[in-house]
């Protein structure tokens, strides 16, 4: 079914701002979408439609016919949809122009939240696709859509998801697949990439544009710095220190940290093969597509700082002092530090700081990781744990093989807990508001996802709900599995680049 090129706005006093626009021709490549064909609903996230001011029924809607402008068939008036340009470093290589190859910025939408940029993901080519289709397959935009909704449950900075829609149009991966689209969300998808792209062709005065459009509408503070460019680095910085830090907190392995995946504003954004950590290993990798393990979970911090240099090195035209610059980057290595221990701190149920708090995270880190514990039950359960003498701690106990070993440490934690305010109880209820029950695992998003392509997408909606409490107990019968230890054939699960 194909529409008339527009439709009625989303809300009556919708307005569509779509600053980024104004930057002009050499920011974008303006082009409509290609339409999915006979488009139908995957998953919604009510969530998200109610961030941008959706009304509840927007999805069957006659009037708004959302179904079919998120599907590429159409656009609500004041809609631009344009792909924007931009460069950047994979696997630590240049890997020269990029850019939107199947992502399409439909505008930015005026909501009460403030201005939200809306994109399509998986409308077809753009002159920035290279080899590519400009598609997604289902697979692929249900695990996006699931990662975006699911970091957002968990309070870690990211896009948004607002829907996935299907249709039986093949796309050719390994195998052929079928196609799909997820509708994406946020204050601004410029990257570390678009920077580095007019920093690399020497377009200073476009890269002063772009700089100075980021820190208007995302940064006015840094206008009143003696050197407002370095400023902005050293925000980008500190927002990037902390979403490392997140990162870390809940086991969350991102996959593909290239710059040109690097959100100017600090959020997690593209969701390709992603993963959170099952029993912990350190050095894991989730991308199947990494052989070198660059992006392993504990080297994400490291990498953070690299794009931070390489972001850096596109700012340099405008800061003008390369020392200026190296001292913006400064704050990344303490308020990383800073903000992960505190984050470790509360895991721990940690009220106070005291020098050997960082020891005592790290002896556990070790234990965990010599005896594979589960990342997720393991910090959760812990919550749990007594500070009485003779108390039964079997259910975090048994979680470790050397026993003796998590004795040793469970005698300086409780130790280090009587030395802390209030009770055990006030303690689990703080604990368990910063440690998941649940977490996107790659079984369960495997699980919806093959009960989609068999046309059953109720596991997909089913599994968003869970994800959106995290951290609620949700004792219904029907949760129990999502919060259980993965099963053995999880460790087959391979999620690639093509993912």
């Amino acid at each position: 079914m194909m529409m008339d090129e527009t439709a009625a706005a989303p809300r009556a006093a919708a307005t569509w701002p779509n600053r980024f626009r104004g930057l002009g021709d050499a920011f974008f490549t303006a082009l409509p979408a290609e339409p999915l064909p006979d488009p139908h609903w995957v998953a919604t996230s009510a969530s998200c439609a109610a961030l941008l001011g959706l009304p509840p029924d927007w999805t069957s809607r006659a009037d708004l016919d959302a179904l079919h402008v998120l599907s590429g068939q159409g656009r609500w008036p004041g809609m631009t949809p344009l792909a924007t340009v931009y460069s950047g470093h994979q696997f630590g290589v240049w890997a020269g122009q990029l850019g939107d190859g199947r992502a399409l910025w439909l505008g930015e939408m005026d909501t009460p939240a403030g201005p939200l940029e809306i994109q399509l993901k998986g409308a077809g080519r753009t002159p920035y696709s290279r080899m590519g289709d400009g598609r997604a397959v289902l697979r692929s935009s249900i695990r996006e859509f699931l990662g975006s909704e699911a970091m957002h449950g968990l309070g870690v900075p990211t896009t948004r998801a607002l829907c996935v829609t299907g249709s039986a149009l093949p796309v050719r991966r390994e195998t052929i697949e079928t196609a799909a689209v997820v509708t994406r969300v946020a204050p601004s998808f410029i990257r570390f990439g678009h920077f580095e792209h007019f920093a690399h062709h020497d377009l200073h005065a476009e890269l002063r544009q772009l700089a100075d459009f980021v820190i208007a509408h995302h940064f006015p503070a840094c206008r009143e710095a003696a050197n407002p460019y370095a400023a902005l680095l050293e925000q980008v910085a500190l927002r990037t220190a902390d979403l490392m830090a997140d990162w870390q907190a809940v086991g969350f392995c991102h996959g593909v940290m290239n710059t040109d995946n690097m959100s100017i504003l600090g959020l997690t954004i593209d969701y390709g093969p992603f993963g959170f950590l099952d029993a912990f290993d350190p050095g894991h990798i989730c991308n199947h597509s990494d052989s070198q393990g660059r992006y392993a979970w504990a080297r994400q911090p490291n990498v953070g700082f690299w794009n931070l240099h390489a972001l850096a090195q596109a700012l340099l035209p405008l800061i003008g002092d390369s020392d200026l610059a190296l001292a913006a980057l400064e704050p990344y290595k303490t308020g990383f530090a800073d903000a992960l221990l505190a984050r470790w701190r509360a895991k721990l149920g940690l009220q106070t700081r005291e020098d050997g708090d960082r020891e005592l995270v790290d002896d556990l880190l070790r234990l965990m990781a010599a005896d594979r514990c589960d990342f997720t039950i393991t910090f959760r359960r812990l919550g749990r744990f007594a500070t009485a003498g003779g108390a039964d701690d079997a259910v975090i106990r048994d979680l470790f093989i050397d026993r003796a070993a998590f004795d040793g440490w469970a005698t300086r934690y409780a130790q280090r807990l009587a030395r802390e305010p209030g009770t055990d109880a006030e303690r689990t209820v703080r604990m368990d508001r910063v440690n998941p029950k649940f977490v996107l695992r790659n079984h369960l998003a495997e699980v919806a996802i093959q009960a989609a392509q068999g046309g059953d997408f109720s596991a997909t909606e089913r599994l968003l709900q869970v994800l959106q409490r995290p951290y609620d107990e949700q004792d219904d019968a029907a949760t129990t599995a999502y919060a259980g230890f993965p099963p053995e054939w999880a460790q087959s699960i391979e999620v690639s680049c093509s993912s």
